[in-house]
Order: structure tokens, then sequence, then C-alpha cells
């Protein structure tokens, strides 16, 4: 069975949108995790709004530049959860059809990599919820934003997890890794 990994950059205070505050900290320690994270993915499951965000940033980036992801992420099979999307034009996109939760448990159930996920929203909620999340990744940035944070979309959710990695880069963030644990 595949695994679901969420890997989400948020700030100390909780900040997930609108990203851009990442990029002093998107040095060698980071670009190496992360492509250690797509790796061993060989799917992308994305939400509308990450999907919206990420169709417009990645096919404008340079593929030849190995340094930039953009060959993984314009290249890479992706799975977008929508009611409302129904022709998405980014390469090698599928929009989930029908219930969520049965749609990503039989993707988990097919063979291959792990499947990645990024950002952390109502998606999220509902497959942390459901117990589809196999292992989320705080990337921690030692920043104070402002603004809706990664409590706002988690309201009726209750889950625990036990951690099972921490790596502190040069640069001062954190990516703290977690798995469900059976108790929640």
């Amino acid at each position: 069975m595949r695994k679901l990994i969420n890997s989400t950059y948020l700030t100390l205070d909780g900040v997930i949108e609108n990203p851009m505050w990442t990029a002093p900290y998107f040095d060698e320690e980071a670009a190496a995790l992360a492509g250690s994270q797509t790796e061993s993915a060989d799917a992308l499951l994305m939400g509308r709004a990450t999907y919206d965000g990420f169709s417009q940033a990645w096919p404008a980036m340079d593929e030849s530049d190995p340094t930039t992801g953009a060959a993984y992420f314009n290249n890479v099979k992706k799975y977008v959860a929508s009611t409302t999307l129904t022709n998405p034009t980014w390469n090698n996109t599928e929009v989930l059809q029908g219930d969520l939760i049965e749609a990503v448990a039989k993707l988990k159930a097919q063979d291959g990599k792990d499947i990645i996920q990024y950002g952390y929203g109502s998606v999220t909620a509902q497959l942390v919820k459901a117990g589809l999340i196999d292992e989320v990744r705080f990337w921690i940035h030692p920043v104070l934003e402002g603004g809706a944070n990664l409590s706002t979309p988690l309201t009726d959710v209750k889950a625990s997890f036990e951690l099972i990695d921490t790596r502190v880069h040069k640069s001062g963030v954190i990516i703290a890794s977690y798995r469900p644990t059976s108790a929640s």
C-alpha cells in the first residue's frame, strides 16, 4: 500500500497561505530534503486551491534547470480533489470523481511510490479524519506572518500523532515529521 505524505510549509504562528516567506530559507539542505520527497513519490494530491496556485506557477518554470523541480511537478501524475474543476489544463492532471475518501483509499491501494500532498486545508482535514494520512511533515519557518493559520480548517478534526523525525536546518527551519497514532 502506498503512503500518503502531507508536506506543509508554515510560519511560527501557523500561517500556510501564500508561502512567499519561504524563499530565503530554501537553501541546499531544504532542496535536498524536498528532492528526496519528490524522488520517493510518483503522484501528487491537491485540493483546488493548491491546484490553482501550482498550475499557474510550475508550468512557467524552466524544466531544463534541475534546481527548480519544474520537470517533476509538470510531469508527475496529479490528482485534484474538487467538485468544481472539470477540465484541468495542467499536464497529467486528473480530477478525483465521487467521494474523496473512497477515491484516495483506492489511490493508496494501487501499486506505486508515495503520494505527496502539499498544503493543509479542508482536503487534508478530511483525510486526517478518515485515517488516510500516513505522515505529516511540517516545515516550520522562523517567521511571524499573521493572518489565517493552520487551525482554521480543522475545527472538527481531532487526531493524535507521534514524532518520527526532526531535522533542524542551518537556516532555522525545523522539519517535524509525525505519524498518526492508533488512538486519536
